[in-house]
């Protein structure tokens, strides 16, 4: 019956026309929308990066400050009766 029916229908060349429009309509339309999907997760995965570098940035201002560090009190009485601090 509904075979049928949509045959009855699409039998028209208007229909057809307009069946082929909407079909156009309708791709073009999920097509912007996988774009703007995409782009979020561009935005989110490059967010993802800047925090990695500055947390990178900032564990290696500290091994380099912990790599400059007194290793024992002598050497800070040193450093600090030099005035190396």
């Amino acid at each position: 019956m509904w075979g049928g029916l949509l045959a009855g229908i699409l039998s028209r060349p208007w229909t057809r026309r307009m069946a082929a429009i909407a079909l156009a309509a309708l791709t073009i339309i999920l097509f912007l929308l996988n774009l703007r999907r995409v782009g979020e997760r561009t935005g989110r995965a490059a967010e993802r990066i800047n925090i990695l570098e500055r947390t990178n940035e900032i564990q290696r201002r500290m091994l380099d400050a912990a790599a400059r560090r007194p290793r024992d009190r002598n050497e800070l009485v040193d450093r600090l009766r030099d005035g190396g601090f």
